[in-house]
Parts: C-alpha cells; structure tokens; sequence
C-alpha cells in the first residue's frame, strides 16, 4: 500500500510538472515578437500597400514625364526645375495657401480655445451646448457643407438678405476677389470643433489649486489666464496647431467646390492646383513633383514649429520649458 501511494504521488508530481511545462511553452509561445507582429499584420499591410508603396511610386513618377495614358519617361529634375524657374502660377498658389494658412490657422486655435473657456464652466446643459457647437465639426469637410456655404455667401445668398434688411447692398462675396479667400477662412474658422474638445480635455486637467493660489496672490481673471492657463495648456497648445497646419496646407474641397479656384485665382490652393495638373492636365509627373515639394514645405513648418515651442511649450514634468 506503501509503494502505492508513492507511486501515485509521483504520478501527481509529474502531471503537475507537465502541466506547468506546457503552460511555459504556451507563454514563450506568445511572448514571441512573431506574435505581436501576427496582431499588427492588418496595420501593416495597409501602411506597406495603401501609404508606403504609393508614396515611393509618387516619388519615382515625379522624375517622370507621365500621361496617365503612356508609359512613365524618365527625365530627371525637370519638373523640379521647371515648376522652381518657370512656373509662375506655383509661386502664387503657394502664396495663397500660406496666406490662407498664416490668417486661419491663429483664427481657429483662438476661437476653439476660448469656446472650450466657456464650455469649462459648471452650467446647466453643458453637455448639449458642447455638442450643438461641436456639431459643425461633425459633418467636416463636406461637399454638402461647401455648396450651403456657396449659396449663403451667393449675391443671392442668405448673408446678403439679412444685410437687405438693414438696407446694405451685399457684394457676391464669393466672386468678388477681394473677399473670396475670406469666405474660405470663415468656413474653415467656423468648424474648430476638434480642436475644441482637445482644448476642453487639457483644461480640465488643470489643478484648480493654481488658480486658487493666483488668486490669494491677487491674480486678476486676465492675468491667470496668461500665468496660468496659458502655460499649462501650452503642450495642448502645440498638438493643435501642428494638426491645424498640416491640415490647412491641404485644404482642397472648399475651394474645388465654392470657388474652383476664382475668381481670377484669388482661391487658388496648391492641393486644387496639384488636382488639375494631375487629372486635368493629365501632367501626373509634374503632380508628383509638387506633392512630393508640398511634403517638404509641411515638414520645414512643423520642424520649425517644434523647434519654437522650447521657448513657450511648457511641460509640467520637467519642471519647466
């Protein structure tokens, strides 16, 4: 009976010891880097196929002399030089999106921010505030959005019948080319939901014990705004307007639709220029070309930005800027 029970206890031992083995040789299994890869294979394969292999074929195409209709001619820097030394309208769709860009871009941050101020408040009915407001955003870059923004803005436009009332004759604002990127700016300004509820997340994360302190001190409202709210939202700060940039940049749909351009290229974005020199113009090298030109121009803004921000970003873990 002896042997028995020891035999039988030696048994036990060792179908726990298998059992465990095996539960090793499960979790070595899947702590595999084979594993983690196995799980990223969806990301992966989009970014190889749908992002990493245009972008190089783009790249290829933008030393190309390419149709669509033929086969690609390698030509080398000639669409590099070509658009830097003769071609004027570059120069001046370039300048358009910077000046859209430099005007709207400190136009949306301003109004998201101070909007998510007043949505930080302890109000009733907060909740359906930030959505209504939020709600512009919602719908985006729309066509649906672009075509009710050309007939608001229209000499027949609903802006126009409101100024009627008080007996204001409104221009066409969106033929006029002194106030068609205008239009642009406003619609653009007017869908700052996004970076609203960024602002609105970095606000609430803000000790309400600095702005206690600052007013023992005898901080006026104004004042901890700019010594408090201002720093510790300044990390917020910098991922919007990094977003925002790249963003506005290429910008497309509200100038196609609205204004195609007009009138006499006062809207004439570079991503709406690069569109008809590819699929108008049937020139997808030369399109290429300013693609791959519009790719360097957002990274110098966005390393220059970056740059920048050691002198007003700053980061509450490092104790300072």
């Amino acid at each position: 009976m002896k042997q028995l029970n020891e035999s039988a206890i030696k048994e036990e031992k060792l179908s726990k010891q298998s059992l465990i083995s095996k539960g090793k040789q499960k979790r070595k299994r899947w702590e595999s880097p084979v594993a983690g890869y196995l799980f990223l294979s969806p990301w992966l394969i989009g970014f190889f196929l749908l992002t990493l292999y245009p972008m190089l074929l783009s790249l290829y195409f933008s030393f190309t002399n390419y149709s669509l209709l033929e086969a690609p001619e390698w030509i080398g820097m000639e669409n590099y030089s070509n658009m830097l030394f003769n071609d004027s309208t570059f120069y001046k769709s370039l300048y358009i999106t910077l000046l859209f860009v430099v005007i709207s871009v400190p136009l949306k941050l301003v109004t998201a921010l101070f909007m998510a101020i007043f949505l930080n408040q302890k109000l009733k009915y907060m909740s359906f505030y930030t959505t209504f407001i939020y709600l512009p955003s919602l719908i985006g870059t729309s066509v649906a959005v672009a075509i009710l923004w050309r007939n608001l803005f229209g000499s027949d436009g609903l802006i126009n019948q409101f100024l009627g009332i008080f007996g204001i004759q409104g221009t066409n604002w969106i033929a006029n080319p002194d106030s068609a990127l205008g239009t642009l700016i406003l619609l653009v300004v007017w869908q700052f939901g996004s970076s609203m509820v960024v602002f609105l997340a970095g606000l609430k994360q803000i000790s309400p014990e600095l702005y206690e302190a600052a007013s023992v001190d005898g901080a006026s409202k104004t004042r901890q705004f700019i010594s408090v709210t201002l720093p510790m939202l300044s990390p917020v700060i910098l991922f919007n307007l990094v977003l925002q940039t790249i963003g506005s940049f290429q910008m497309f749909t509200q100038a196609f639709v609205i204004t195609k351009g007009g009138p006499i290229q006062s809207t004439y974005m570079y991503a709406l220029y690069l569109y008809e020199r590819a699929f108008a113009g049937f020139q997808m090298g030369y399109a290429s070309a300013l693609a791959w030109v519009l790719l360097i121009i957002i990274g110098v803004f966005t390393a220059l930005i970056f740059l920048s921000s050691k002198k007003w970003v700053f980061y509450e873990a490092k104790g300072g800027k």
